[in-house]
């Protein structure tokens, strides 16, 4: 037992000042068999806490049913083990890059932009939620013999309202749910941002990549006493689809790092280990002014060029950071050692694709019902969070060729016409997007939309998916449109994968692609896709995440615990046009 505090100038531990040397990493993000691993190599790097959010929608997934709802208590229990202590942060909103910012699409379907506010049906969902989430952290508090020593309130609300009636609110329901440990807020050193997010009473943070003494100047405009934190010191940067690699030289975060710990201040690097989206679970940001413009969604691997990367391995980052964390010990205690290196795959294989299923027999065993409307239904009506919808609708006729398009399309359609492939339409900035060439009448056309991640950030977060328009051609809407959902939770039961009506694959083709390989020595390993285009990716039953072949990204990550010795199964849902080659693993 022990008691954690906030003093007038430092964090003290049973009245002693110390310094938070913390370190971001997600525990879902990270496989469960590798938490030890990461947890020690953020040991080794000098660091005495770990931080991690938790999102909602991935263990609520429909309201009332929980998925793994206790995972959260076990990562604590293995940062304890670990001998680090832990900072908590809950939400329910969590930004983090994380699809629709860790909010259960479920719930932002139905309330919109009432989310994170003080609405009366929004804070029942957010107090049931907690209401079985807090007992796992009120348990293992450090006063009660745990790591937990501070929770957060809401994350970086200063950057998207002002709603201090909510705020206050949350607060005082951590505190009837019995966190006892300190609460704090965390946003950017900029006076919107502090006057929307500080809580009068709660410890204010800050977050920032480089200029902590001017941001800490800032903090302290609003704040005149208390330690001062950097709660997200960002080392580094995530990707999006489409767009150049990003990095951060090693010795310019090194210095900026430097620079925190000469102010005294305590820091949590954001990320010390950032793992990768698994299963789809990859965010999107929009660019523009009010984040109203084009669509960015993020990329499968969360590597963020941190200190230790997406393989569990150390970087030149990291040697110095472990150099500049040495001199912050507590007592000038030796950092320990590093652990042993993962397992890597024994020798390259290729797996042999023998099966294959197009996307409409697929549809028809692991779809959600059909269902027809007016207007096209969104994926929120369908219940879809992570996935596919077709849409189908017909042109009358007979009429001349006219512009087939369609308004408010989120994000990305494959639409075929009679049966055959007519193009590919991209939601973008614009509200309308069509087809190059006109369409006559009667005509049967379809349109597989994807959702490339919910935005995670900024007032388009609670945007819904799917087509949120309508179908025109020329000027008149398509009435009459029948609409069915493919979500990735349904490829989790492996017997109904199984039950798919598969045949001989045909290369160009989109559709599920099965196939086999055979390892001899398992270990992490890369999966490379060589001539597909855009999909994802199974490998015995656990997702990896998304590939396409736009880039940056070139492979998605294989955890070492996903492979088996002899016979691995490998699942490939490709949506657009599949490549000759098979996947290969090294």
């Amino acid at each position: 037992m022990a008691d954690f505090t906030v003093g007038e100038s430092d964090f003290e531990l049973d009245g002693r000042p110390v310094r938070l040397l913390s370190g971001a990493l997600h525990y879902f993000r990270v496989h469960e068999g590798q938490w030890g691993h990461r947890l020690a190599m953020l040991r080794a790097m000098g660091l005495n806490c770990v931080e991690t959010y938790v999102p909602w929608n991935l263990h609520e997934p429909e309201p009332g049913r929980l998925r793994d709802a206790g995972a959260l208590g076990r990562f604590l229990d293995a940062a304890r083990k670990a001998g680090l202590w832990a900072v908590v942060r809950p939400g329910p909103y969590i930004c983090a890059e994380w699809e629709n910012g860790g909010l259960p699409h479920w719930l932002t379907g139905a309330l919109g932009t009432r989310v994170r506010t003080r609405d009366a049906e929004y804070l029942a969902h957010v107090e049931r939620w907690f209401g079985q989430l807090l007992p796992q952290v009120v348990a293992r508090q450090i006063d009660r013999g745990g790591p937990v020593i501070m929770v957060q309130v809401e994350n970086e609300y200063g950057s998207y309202g002002s709603d201090q009636v909510y705020l206050r609110h949350l607060t005082a329901f951590l505190r009837e749910c019995g966190v006892s440990v300190p609460l704090f807020t965390s946003d950017g050193p900029e006076d919107h941002m502090l006057t929307g997010g500080s809580v009068p009473g709660v410890l204010a943070t800050a977050n920032f990549g480089s200029g902590a003494r001017e941001g800490f100047e800032t903090l302290r405009r609003y704040q005149p006493s208390g330690p001062l934190m950097c709660m997200e010191f960002w080392c580094g940067w995530f990707g999006h689809w489409g767009a150049e690699p990003v990095v951060r030289d090693p010795a310019d975060a090194a210095a900026a790092l430097n620079e925190i710990l000469r102010c005294g201040a305590s820091v949590n690097i954001y990320m010390a280990h950032g793992g990768t989206n698994f299963a789809g679970w990859s965010g999107a940001n929009r660019s523009g002014r009010l984040h109203g413009g084009e669509l960015q969604p993020t990329v499968t691997s969360y590597d963020y060029d941190a200190p230790v990367d997406e393989y569990g391995r150390p970087t030149e980052k990291f040697w110095l950071f472990r150099d500049l964390l040495a001199l912050y010990q507590d007592g000038g205690a030796p950092l320990p050692g590093l652990p042993a290196a993962p397992d890597v795959l024994g020798e390259p294989v290729r797996a042999g694709i023998t099966q294959w299923a197009p996307l409409g027999d697929v549809l028809e065993v692991l779809g959600g019902p059909e269902t027809e409307r007016a207007m096209p239904p969104t994926f929120e009506d369908l219940g879809v969070d992570r996935g596919l919808v077709r849409y189908r609708v017909e042109v009358p006729g007979p009429r001349q060729a006219y512009p087939l398009g369609v308004t408010g399309l989120r994000d990305r359609a494959v639409v075929y016409v009679d049966g055959v492939r007519a193009g590919v339409l991209d939601g973008g900035a614009d509200d309308y997007a069509a087809l190059e060439e006109p369409v006559a009448g009667p005509a049967s056309v379809e349109l597989w939309v994807e959702s490339l991640g919910r935005v995670n950030y900024g007032p388009r977060v609670a945007e819904p998916k799917g087509i949120t328009g309508g179908v025109l051609h020329e000027r008149q809407y398509l009435h009459g449109v029948r609409a069915r959902g493919l979500s990735l939770d349904s490829f989790e039961d492996a017997g109904a994968v199984g039950k798919v009506p598969y045949r001989s694959p045909e290369a160009g083709a989109s559709g599920l692609f099965r196939g086999t390989f055979e390892v001899r020595g398992a270990g992490d390993a890369s999966l490379r896709l060589p001539g597909w285009e855009r999909g994802f990716v199974w490998v015995n039953g656990f997702c990896l995440g998304r590939y396409w072949a736009v880039g940056p990204q070139e492979s998605l990550y294989v955890p070492g615990p996903v492979l088996r010795e002899g016979t691995n199964e490998v699942w490939v849902l490709e949506l657009e046009s599949s490549g000759e080659r098979s996947p290969e693993l090294s």
